[in-house]
């Protein structure tokens, strides 16, 4: 005898479990900041991602003075101007210290020298856009494919040679895969008050109506004649009679 229940039963998909993610948890007082700058980014960079061939690229290094290579411990240091590069990704650093893991991945901590920060910079998937950063040091994991910026950070995204939008920060976090911005305010933060700071510049029609704006007035002072100069008198009016 069949059983109509049983049958719909069977009929009916298992759900699969939900997936665990790892969650980073921040301070109280960091957390709204990190929510909130986040956010701002997230819409300023819209739905473009970094350079997705990048991630197929090989990891070249070239360095100046050479370094020290610890093969037990799968760890290669470089001294003096290091260029590490991976497709569009371009990092320079006075040192960087490499680190291979296990399963193949690698973990490059970079640092400058007085007066020379660190500096990044990669190429997004929106011709002509990209995302250049500085800090005093940095950190650059393959695995999570996420650059850190420590001390004194400025993170810009460009489009061509305009900014289109900047952070400041003591720290600041940028992951290539989800092109969103974590910032942490300190004592290592350029802002004289310790302070993250985010500009974020006009964009589709505000900046369409701004740049129209300021074309027209350019175009009316250069169309508008310069004011006739006076001319000085020659002869002197005749006097009037008494």
């Amino acid at each position: 005898m069949n059983c109509k229940n049983c049958a719909a039963t069977q009929m009916m998909p298992i759900p699969k479990p939900a997936l665990r993610r790892n969650v980073a948890f921040l301070p109280p007082k960091l957390l709204g900041l990190a929510l909130g700058v986040a956010g701002l980014l997230l819409l300023a960079a819209g739905p473009a991602r970094a350079e997705k061939a990048d991630r197929l690229m090989p990891l070249n290094i070239v360095s100046e003075k050479g370094g020290s290579v610890d093969v037990a411990n799968q760890r290669t240091e470089f001294l003096g101007d290091v260029v590490l590069s991976r497709g569009s990704l371009l990092l320079r650093a006075e040192r960087i210290d490499l680190r291979e893991t296990g399963d193949g991945y690698y973990q490059a901590n970079a640092s400058g020298k007085t007066g020379k920060q660190v500096s990044f910079r990669q190429a997004r998937d929106v011709p002509g856009e990209a995302i250049e950063g500085y800090a005093d040091a940095l950190e650059y994991d393959t695995r999570s494919d996420s650059v850190r910026f420590l001390g004194n950070a400025v993170v810009r995204r460009t489009q061509g040679n305009r900014v289109a939008d900047e952070v400041t920060g003591a720290v600041i976090v940028y992951n290539n895969r989800s092109e969103v911005f974590t910032a942490e305010g300190g004592n290592a933060s350029p802002h004289p008050t310790g302070r993250v700071r985010v500009v974020l510049m006009p964009r589709g029609a505000a900046a369409a109506a701004d740049a129209a704006a300021s074309a027209a007035s350019a175009a009316s002072a250069v169309a508008t004649p310069p004011g006739v100069p006076l001319q000085p008198s020659l002869t002197l009016p005749q006097p009037k009679p008494l």
